[in-house]
């Protein structure tokens, strides 16, 4: 459906069921394996195992931040981060690798299954890196999301650049970082005896990245890795991220925002157009809602983005019944569109998002008002009631046969007043001349429930 359509642009990273390369890198200076345990070991502090088994998008990132953040305050000894993930976005890999390098204790990227594409990256931008037999890293190769490659040499050239720059870090081959992205590269890789062929992809087992010098250590759990870093007396603080965290990290996916943007869409112009049901304008709040939570606990929605869109829902609402020649419409829009895109990781993607749920949220609505359109808003500017005679509306009897008929004024004409017509009292006016009581009149016009008179002569 519409709601799995992303933009080319929000390119994520492939995988490769082969495989992967291990790549390593911190922003600091290059470390040899004895460095790092010295350094390691001079901390007191507990070490941090932080899981990193999910795919890469904005949830990772600012569940990374908190656990690096809290590793930072204890004065941990070493972080490490467990690597399981088949990749994700760009954007946000660059982001969690420049955290990374950036941290201000050890890190130790430990690949305890696929470090895939992002993961990849994520490894490379560690201190070290440590395998698990069986494991692979590497084959981070550019798809779009369905799945085909990207051919954009600027997006290509650009990531290339990325993962050899996280991989000269720490001293490693550039060109197997290359290799990893681009198809079109030959490698020769003489540790393995082996060289990798144009249209392939580049992926390593444990073995190989250990042979290439990708990885420092084949270690089979946590425990092997942080006993590598001489630190088994050192306690361990298991990161895990928090219910609301695990639901952000949901909500916060490009396809459950889009169409949680959808749903609120749909739902609030229903119950603005076809009034009365309730459970179209609170399923569309409470899907607003969700979207807002997911971003605010992912540390992207502030309090002025949430007040905009309020703001906004309110604006609509009052030009359904203040005339404002669409001015607080307008108004309203813009308000929802800036909550909506303030509040996310990436605005122009949000914005992307929105367009494409107003269009699929329009098609519902319309779908719903022509089932529901005699309950629609619009019927209470058509007057749709019938005076009929059963419902005891009785119209009034024609009086045209009143016309020409004389009579008498019963009181003065000013020009309203009395007159005996027909031997009827009745109400009557002039054309705007005065009659006095008693003179002969004459019906000269009936207008509706009006008997227009003129005096006339005694003769006549």
């Amino acid at each position: 459906m519409l709601l799995f359509l992303l933009v080319l642009g929000l390119s994520v990273l492939g995988t490769d069921p082969t495989g992967a390369a291990a790549v390593s890198g911190n922003a600091g200076a290059s470390i040899t394996a004895a460095g790092a345990n010295g350094t390691e070991a001079a901390r007191t502090g507990p070490v941090y195992v932080i899981p990193v088994k999910m795919t890469v998008q904005s949830g990772l990132a600012s569940f990374l931040d908190r656990a690096l953040t809290e590793a930072e305050d204890a004065g941990a000894s070493l972080a490490v981060l467990d690597i399981d993930t088949p990749g994700g976005r760009l954007d946000t890999a660059e982001e969690i690798g420049l955290r990374i390098r950036n941290a201000k204790v050890p890190t130790v990227a430990f690949v305890s299954g696929k470090a895939a594409s992002a993961g990849a990256y994520l490894s490379l931008n560690a201190g070290d890196i440590a395998m698990a037999p069986g494991s692979t890293i590497g084959a981070a190769m550019i798809v779009d999301q369905t799945g085909e490659a990207v051919q954009s040499p600027k997006i290509v050239g650009h990531w290339t650049s990325e993962m050899i720059a996280a991989a000269e870090l720490n001293d490693r081959n550039p060109d197997i970082a290359a290799a990893m992205v681009d198809p079109g590269l030959v490698v020769e890789l003489r540790e393995l005896g082996k060289t990798k062929e144009r249209g392939q992809i580049l992926s390593l087992s444990a073995e190989e990245a250990l042979k290439v010098g990708y990885s420092e250590r084949t270690a089979k759990t946590v425990s092997d890795v942080i006993a590598w870093k001489g630190l088994s007396g050192r306690s361990v603080v298991e990161m895990k991220p928090t219910f609301s965290e695990r639901v952000s990290q949901w909500l916060t996916q490009p396809g459950v925002s889009t169409l949680l943007m959808i749903v609120g869409i749909a739902g609030v112009a229903i119950e603005l157009l076809v009034p009365g049901f309730g459970i179209p304008g609170i399923v569309g709040l409470l899907a607003f809602g969700l979207y807002f939570f997911g971003q605010s606990v992912a540390g992207f929605a502030g309090m002025e983005s949430i007040v905009f869109f309020i703001a906004g829902i309110v604006l609509l609402i009052l030009e359904m019944f203040i005339p404002s020649f669409g001015i607080l419409g307008i108004l309203g829009v813009a308000g929802l569109i800036y909550g909506i895109a303030g509040a996310a990781y990436d605005t122009g993607h949000a914005v992307r998002s929105l367009g494409i749920a107003a269009f699929v949220a329009v098609f519902i609505v319309a779908v719903f008002a022509y089932v529901f359109r005699k309950r629609g808003i619009w019927n209470r500017f058509i007057l749709r009631d019938r005076l009929t005679t059963e419902q005891g509306y009785v119209p009034n009897a024609p009086r045209d046969e009143w016309l020409d008929q004389r009579g008498v004024s019963l009181s003065a004409l000013r020009p309203a007043g009395v007159a005996d017509i027909g031997g009827r009292r009745m109400d009557v006016v002039t054309s705007g001349e005065f009659v006095e009581p008693g003179r002969p009149v004459r019906v000269t016009a009936v207008d509706g429930t009006r008997i227009v008179v003129k005096e006339i002569e005694p003769e006549e």
